[in-house]
């Protein structure tokens, strides 16, 4: 009986492991806009990208296609397709914090991490990309 009733709770912890993904909610720390260098994670939700967008330090790409960019887009954002960011490297600064965004951040993801292995060390994605943007109410193009 001990035996059934321990396997069963751990089944049930195994489970709500699983469920979770083993991944850990960690709430961004705020960010000091007052601070010369910036030091952040390799994601930012977008109250943080708000605050950041009007620095002169900060690039923000857009990697979603054109059609996607002409229906709503964050302003002064920099469109580079996803699949032309290979070709675009020219384009993005290494000395500038660089922001990606999409729809909702997974192709951005995408894009960051290859920055980031092609050498940018201050690459961050926008997590929730345009939906969570305008879902909080911030302006859109």
């Amino acid at each position: 009986m001990k035996l059934k009733f321990f396997l069963l709770i751990l089944l049930a912890a195994l489970a709500l492991t699983a469920c979770g993904g083993g991944e850990t909610a960690v709430a961004n720390p705020p960010v000091d806009l007052s601070a010369g260098e910036l030091n952040l994670g390799p994601s930012l939700d977008v109250a943080t990208v708000a605050a950041l967008m009007d620095r002169d330090d900060v690039f923000l790409i857009d990697v979603r296609e054109q059609h996607e960019y002409d229906e709503a887009h964050i302003p002064d954002i920099t469109l580079i397709p996803l699949q032309t960011v290979p070709d675009s490297l020219d384009q993005i600064p290494t000395d500038k914090t660089v922001i990606v965004t999409c729809r909702t951040g997974n192709r951005s993801g995408q894009a960051a991490e290859y920055l980031r292995q092609q050498g940018f060390d201050n690459v961050h994605n926008m997590e929730g990309g345009i939906v969570a943007w305008q879902a909080a109410g911030f302006p859109v193009e």
